[in-house]
This record gives C-alpha cells, structure tokens and sequence, in this order.
C-alpha cells in the first residue's frame, strides 16, 4: 500500500472537497505524459491505479518480434529473447506488457508530470468553487469586507472573493475592512482565473431573503411576500399574504415588539420598511400600498391598470410622499399607474367623481328597457352614492379640528 499518496490524497478530498476519482485521473494522465516526454510517444502506455491501496503499474503494450534486427521501433516492438526474460511464455506475435520504471523517468518529465497534477488539482478547485457559489445564486450569503478596489469593495465569502460594483452600492453606506455585511449574490461566472461574483447591496431581493431568513412563518410558506417595491437605502414597501387564516401576515412580519423587522432594518442601516397586507381586490391593495396616508376612495381600471386615488386635502402631501416616494413605491408594489387628488381637486376632475361611474352605470340600465329595474339601479346608487358621503364626511370630520368646522 502506498501509505504517502493516501494520505495526500485524502487531505485534498477533504481540505479542497475534489473527489478521489478526480485525483486518480489526474495522476493517471501525469504518468502518460511523463511516458510521452520520456519515450516520445505513448500510444501503447497503460497505467493502472489500484484504489484502494494507491499501488500503480505503468506498462507498455509491445509486440513479440523473432530477433532484435526485426524491432523497427523499441516503444512498440520487443525481441523474443527479451520477452522470454519477462514471460517464458511469450511467444512471437504476443502483444506482451512490459513495466516501466517511473523512478527512471528524468527530471523534465518528472516536473511535467508534476505539473499537470498541479493543473488538474486547480481546475477541480475552480469547479468545486463555481458549483457551490453557482447553487447560492439569487440567494443572501454574509461576506467580510476585505478592501475597496476604486469605488468598487471586494468582499470576502468565505472560499471565493465577490465583487461589490459602485453601481450596486446603497448610497450612504460606508464599510470598514473586516466588517461583516450580507450581501445578494446577482452571478456567477466561470472565467479562467476562477468564479467571478458579483454582488449587491440595493437589489429588492435582498429585503425579500432577509425576511425569509428572520420570519419562521415564511420560511414555511405560511406567510408569502406577494410583492415588493424598494428605494435602497430610503424605503421599501412590501405586500404580504397569509395563508392560514389564524396567522396575521404583517403581525408575523413585524413580529413581536417590532423585534423581526428591526433585525432587518439594522441590517439594511436603518432603511424605512413598510409593511402592508395583499389583496386580490386592486382598490384594497392599493389603498393599502398608499400607507400610512388614509384614502377616501380609489378607482381602479384593471384593464388599463390605472388607478384614480382621492384623499383627504390634508393627507394629500403624505400620501405622495417626499418627492413623490409613497406614490412611485405603491405604483410599483400593485403594478398600477396611480393618480393621486385631494377631495377638492377631484371635485371638478373627470373620472375622480362617484358621479361619473353612477351616469354610465344608470345609462347601461336605461339602455337594458326596464324601467323598473333602472330606478332600482338608480336608487340604489344614490344609497350607495349616500353612504360614500358619510364615510367622506367622517373623513372630513377627523379634519374638523385641524382644518376648520366646514359646517
């Protein structure tokens, strides 16, 4: 048994993670090339590993020729009287195997050899490290921060170095060397000098992995994050569904005391994360989007995506946000083109009114010829039409103190 090659062999399979059979073959072909630049050729050179005792044989297949003035080539052809000395046997025309000795192998060789186990043994490094990084791709892995390469940082994973692009960097956020941070892995690319990674601090997936990894409920498809809109570095606005009626969605998000989201936001260096529940209902959902801001009514058009959103006048700076933030985050969050007024505004702006949809609903039943049912239709409007009042004038009425009794 070769003692010293086990051993080696076992502290790579275990230190790089390359296989055994990777390693055989690797020396396997070391062995032919040592041959070829020993011999010239090695067409007819076999080798042979044993694998559980590392013990290997080279030989050369050669050909049973009668006298030595008949061998035309000495790697391929072998006189019988040299045969008879390896096997009694042999007989002309056998195709004999006759050992080779690597420990006469010369120095060239022997470093050529040398040389293409060192090859074999860092492409399977590469490989190995490829893989691993390739299966974590769009996923969170954490890094230490290693240095800054122009405006670009290289972080550290462990096994490979990432590269953080200014591009992907959230605006702000400054790192010392050996800082720990989480990072979002975007690709993974196989290039000759080994993987090139590239990372990122601002993608809106990051916020997403973080919450899979703090909040057990989603980890566990109870809770699903339907959507997600984010500003890096300022906001993110996140829809969350529940699908287990006992368990509150936001209140799972949040968890108890803020304690869930809090790790996150300390995470992301205090970026602001509103949490908000999904519905099917496009006007629900974007009333729900436009948090903290309170809604008076919303008009969506499924067809065209595009929503007509009323709030109160003095709700409606908050629920654009600062410079427009609430607004672009809800837009993205539903996928709808939201225009937003306050009630006077939408007085006398078309398509904003209960009016404008109450006229085309009465005229559909108008056109219907049934008297009888379009009063109904028109009645009930007008009851439905009533009861949007009362909840404008509660709406007013929470204003009353801050803007004025408008009675």
């Amino acid at each position: 048994m070769n003692k010293e090659l086990m051993e080696a062999l076992d502290i790579l399979e275990r230190e790089k993670e390359i296989s055994k059979d990777t390693l055989f073959e690797a020396i396997e072909n070391s062995l032919l090339t040592a041959c070829k630049n020993h011999f010239g050729k090695a067409d007819n050179v076999k080798v042979e590993i044993k694998r559980d005792t590392c013990d290997f044989l080279v030989y050369a297949e050669m050909e049973v020729v009668p006298t030595r003035d008949d061998v035309e080539d000495e790697c391929l052809q072998i006189a019988l009287e040299d045969a008879q000395e390896i096997s009694k046997k042999a007989q002309v025309g056998d195709i004999l195997n006759k050992e080779i000795k690597s420990k006469e192998f010369g120095r060239i060789a022997t470093q050529n050899a040398k040389n293409v186990i060192l090859q074999k043994i860092r492409e399977e490094e590469r490989s190995v490290i490829y893989n691993q990084y390739y299966e974590k791709e769009r996923d969170v892995v954490t890094g230490v921060v290693q240095r800054y390469v122009g405006k670009n940082i290289s972080v550290n994973l462990g096994k490979a170095d990432a590269m953080l692009s200014e591009s992907e960097q959230v605006k702000g956020e400054n790192f010392r060397p050996t800082e720990r941070i989480k990072v979002y892995i975007l690709e993974v690319k196989n290039t000759p000098k080994g993987p090139r990674i590239n990372v990122s601090r601002t993608h809106p997936e990051l916020v997403k992995r973080l919450f899979e990894a703090e909040v057990t409920e989603i980890k566990d498809g109870t809770v699903e994050i339907k959507s997600i809109a984010r500003e890096a570095g300022s906001r993110t606005k996140i829809a969350v569904w529940s699908n287990n009626p006992n368990v509150d969605a936001v209140g799972a998000c949040v968890g108890m005391n803020g304690a869930r989201v809090n790790a996150i936001v300390e995470e992301l260096r205090g970026e602001k994360i509103d949490i908000v529940p999904w519905d099917e209902n496009p006007g629900n959902l974007i009333q729900n989007s436009l948090s903290p801001a309170k809604v008076v009514a919303v008009f969506a058009d499924p067809d065209e995506k595009t929503a007509k959103v009323v709030v109160p006048d003095y709700q409606l700076s908050l629920a654009i946000g600062k410079e427009g933030q609430n607004a672009r985050l809800a837009a993205r969050l539903t996928g709808y083109k939201i225009d937003i007024k306050s009630e006077t505004q939408a007085k006398d702006a078309p398509g904003f009114r209960y009016e404008d949809y109450m006229y085309d609903e009465y005229e559909d039943e108008e056109y219907a010829g049934d008297e009888e049912d379009a009063g109904n239709e028109e009645y009930a409007g007008d009851e439905e039409y009533a009861g949007n009042e009362e909840y404008a004038g509660d709406e007013e009425g929470i204003g009353d103190s801050g803007t004025g009794d408008e009675e």
